[in-house]
């Protein structure tokens, strides 16, 4: 069975900001991501706007890349 993401601490994860247009303020569009620290397949997203303050979404790594290469491909994006 897989471990449940929700029910490990996120203490001293370290989050990399992905931004796109600020236009409420100064991380009022950005989405932070970060390894869940312990874990060897997990990660965290957080909304930054003040409406998703404290809500969050855990993934594995396979969960994380299929959402990547499906947005990419719905959108046309090519990765490099």
């Amino acid at each position: 069975m897989a471990q449940n993401l929700y029910a490990v601490p996120i203490e001293g994860a370290t989050f990399q900001n992905f931004c796109g247009g600020n236009l409420g303020g100064e991380h009022e569009s950005c989405i932070d991501l970060a390894a869940i620290p312990g874990v060897e397949d997990g990660f965290v997203l957080r909304d930054t706007k003040p409406e998703g303050a404290g809500h969050e979404l855990r993934a594995t790594t396979a969960e994380m890349d299929d959402f990547v290469l499906g947005y990419a491909k719905m959108r046309g994006l090519s990765l490099s």
